[in-house]
């Protein structure tokens, strides 16, 4: 029951690297760090606006202006080469508390967008 008040009644989500809900755990990309960071970098054109760009911190931070506003950072990690993580973390700018599960379906949405285009592997 909590996970489920968490999931749509919250204005935040963000992955991990041992989150409860599957959809939300790190993602690992077999592809180099700019590749991977353009990438995400370029998912989001107008009518979204990237506020600041750090690729030694492997940092992007987004206002996102959909369906609805948030704020997203999105991190880019090479572990090793060819192993790159990739987390998100949105909040949305709902007025109010909830969101019903907009901002993980969006992160859902991300990783679907990547996943098509870049090789998934194993985080072990």
């Amino acid at each position: 029951m909590k996970a489920f008040i968490s999931k749509y009644f919250s204005n935040h989500s963000e992955t991990s690297e041992e989150h409860k809900d599957s959809q939300l755990v790190t993602h690992y990309y077999k592809a180099k760090h700019d590749e991977l960071f353009n990438a995400v970098e370029s998912m989001f054109s107008s009518p979204s606006e990237v506020v600041a760009v750090s690729k030694e911190r492997g940092e992007i931070t987004i206002k996102y202006k959909g369906k609805r506003r948030a704020f997203i950072v999105a991190t880019v990690i090479m572990v090793r080469p060819f192993r790159t993580a990739v987390d998100f973390s949105v909040t949305t700018d709902s007025g109010g508390p909830v969101d019903f599960g907009f901002s993980r379906n969006l992160i859902v949405q991300f990783y679907e967008k990547l996943d098509s285009q870049f090789t998934t592997i194993d985080p072990s």
